[in-house]
């Protein structure tokens, strides 16, 4: 059994990342009770929407710390789109300062001829940490959902784990050191590939269990 909080800060559609999990196998609850957070399994910081809004309302729930401490914990943690874009120190969206657990600021993409902003629908991953679990079973470049306008900057680009590239811009997709990952595309919203995904995080929670078991 596996028990994956996925935090509620008001800020996007939970229930289709419940979905996603559960299909994966995991028994997700949505949540915004620190000892809950602390006490699952595993973590999913999902999110749509702006930069500021995010971090205000994680911290008027005081949900900061718990975040953090979650990570830190060494528990897996997924973060998903905005979840991912709030773990750094802060964006080119706005003024609130982010949860700086990876250095580095998100940016807008810059505007091009015959690119649309935000970027929405199917692209395809380069794969770069091509061993992490989160990747295992996917066909090579495998085709994701995104819907963003704004993209990570990480000052150290060995957590990079995936880049995308929207006009002649190659940004970072995915994000990944020791048990904190991160997207910048929806998995909850990719077809098969994104199922795949959900089901190596929740591969990646039993394999921590049957460890702690084994000890």
């Amino acid at each position: 059994m596996v028990n994956v909080a996925v935090i509620d800060y008001e800020m996007g559609n939970l229930h289709s990342a419940c979905k996603g999990l559960e299909k994966a196998g995991a028994i997700p609850q949505i949540t915004s009770s620190p000892q809950e957070i602390l006490a699952a399994d595993a973590v999913v910081l999902p999110g749509v929407g702006a930069f500021d809004p995010a971090m205000q309302h994680i911290r008027e729930r005081n949900l900061e710390e718990p975040i953090k401490k979650a990570i830190a914990s060494g528990k897996p943690f997924l973060g998903i789109c905005l979840g991912l874009q709030i773990l750094f120190d802060g964006s080119a969206e706005g003024t609130e300062r982010g949860l700086g657990v990876i250095p580095g600021i998100v940016r807008r993409f810059k505007s091009e001829p015959n690119i649309t902003i935000p970027q929405m629908g199917w692209n395809q991953l380069e794969l770069i940490q091509s061993q992490l679990t989160l990747w295992q079973d996917l066909p090579r470049d495998p085709y994701v959902y995104f819907v963003h306008s704004f993209y990570v900057d990480p000052v150290d680009k060995s957590v990079d784990a995936a880049t995308v590239t929207h006009g002649s811009q190659t940004v970072t997709a995915a994000i990944a050191r020791d048990n904190l990952l991160a997207v910048q595309f929806h998995p909850e919203k990719s077809s098969d590939n994104g199922l795949q995904i959900l089901s190596n995080f929740v591969t990646m929670v039993k394999n921590q269990q049957n460890l702690l078991i084994s000890r």
